[in-house]
């Protein structure tokens, strides 16, 4: 088998793997999820059988098991040569990737109280890869990296300014490896260079954000401190009023029970008191369940204010990039989204949308629209294999 790249997204209850040569080429993929519970199991997309998992797995195991399945399917014959980890918050210590090492480590473990569900899981990845392959480089790809360019106006919050001196409180931004490789492939369809690229990027799956992108770089970004500010999202509220937390203290609702409810049960399943899946929720609709018509049109109208927010932060713009599940598939979201967008000087070609922009390099615009539309489908993991084999210096070593 040849060289290969292993890349890491460690979940709270979930383990993404994924393969690639060193042409960046993805060779398989795996998925373990409901990690540590009793029905914890793992699967290889295109091979029939699942991986079995122990009662009770944890993330260690469940890469041991999926480590022996692509050995035992010949697809890892020796050891990767890098190994790449999606780390969700890296803090303003990381710009770029970084390979890890004791202080890395300790810096990411600094970041766990601004992403307390993820960063220590992170780490259980990153421990349990050092384990399996000691010797091989490990690097650390940060969701927050790429927004490290916003300016100043644009990351900080109108609190008192010690807060953002003495606790680091301050918008950062998240999906940036997605928003990454939107930038990078709108340029490579449209031909032209990255930095030469202005567009603004909307990733749309049960987490959500968007980002104005200008000459390559982040210039805005709908998420904040943490994943929950910005567009309305699959569990999650997006922007609230504030106010709410003292309103909902007369209701005796904690601050705990208020956390749980603004990222578990809010977003398009609290609106629509049935589901978080947008394909079920164009179901419902259809079917004239009001709930769920009305969750769509909320999650719409804010992507829509959003995108205009964006153009503020732009000089010029390239296009409007659709990606993500929701982003990529669905023609309703789109659609109605953009129907919000007429005074802008969007317009979108029903019959290239319902297309999915396949065949037309992503694009799906009206010719007479002022601006192009498109559709991209991201790949995160392949942005993940790029950093990792480059901060390793795997090429330079071989």
């Amino acid at each position: 088998m040849e060289d290969t790249i292993l890349v890491i997204n460690c979940g709270s209850s979930s383990l993404k793997v994924a393969l690639f040569d060193l042409n960046l080429n993805q060779l398989t993929s795996a998925l373990a999820e409901r990690i540590g519970k009793e029905d914890a199991f793992a699967s290889i997309p295109g091979y029939s059988r699942s991986i079995p998992l122990q009662h009770g797995a944890g993330h260690r195991d469940a890469l041991q098991a999926i480590v022996s399945a692509f050995k035992e399917l010949n697809l890892l014959s020796s050891p990767p040569v890098a190994i790449g980890h999606r780390v969700v918050h890296g803090g303003e210590t990381f710009r770029e990737a970084a390979l890890i090492n004791d202080s890395v480590r300790r810096a990411i473990e600094d970041c766990a109280g601004l992403a307390p569900l993820h960063n220590p899981v992170n780490l259980m990845g990153i421990e349990a890869t050092t384990a399996l392959f000691p010797e091989v480089p490990q690097v650390a790809v940060f969701d927050t990296a790429f927004h490290q360019t916003l300016p100043r106006h644009a990351y900080l919050y109108a609190l008192p300014y010690r807060f953002y001196r003495d606790w680091g409180v301050r918008r950062y931004g998240f999906h940036g490896t997605s928003h990454n490789f939107m930038v990078t492939e709108a340029a490579r369809l449209l031909g032209k260079q990255p930095n030469e690229t202005s567009i603004i990027s909307a990733h749309l799956g049960n987490g959500c954000s968007i980002t104005a992108i200008r000459d390559g770089i982040s210039v805005d970004t709908s998420m904040g401190l943490t994943p929950l500010e910005g567009l309305v999202m699959g569990t999650r509220s997006g922007d609230i009023d504030p106010g709410l937390f003292d309103f909902l203290k007369t209701k005796e609702i904690s601050a705990e029970d208020l956390h749980r409810i603004l990222n578990n049960e809010s977003g398009l399943l609290g609106l629509s008191e049935k589901t978080n899946d947008m394909r079920a929720l164009s179901e419902l609709a259809d079917q004239g369940h009001e709930p769920s018509l009305v969750a769509i049109e909320v999650f719409c109208f804010r992507l829509a204010r959003y995108i205009s927010a964006m153009m503020a932060s732009l000089s010029e713009l390239d296009a409007l990039v659709f990606t993500g599940g929701i982003g990529e598939n669905s023609t309703l979201v789109r659609a109605k989204t953009l129907s919000h967008l007429n005074l802008a000087g969007f317009a979108m070609e029903t019959s290239l949308n319902h297309q999915h922009g396949k065949n037309t390099n992503g694009r799906i615009e009206r010719e007479d629209s002022r601006f192009k539309v498109m559709v991209i489908p991201t790949n995160e993991e392949r942005v993940i294999a790029t950093e990792a084999l480059e901060a390793s210096g795997a090429i330079r070593q071989r």
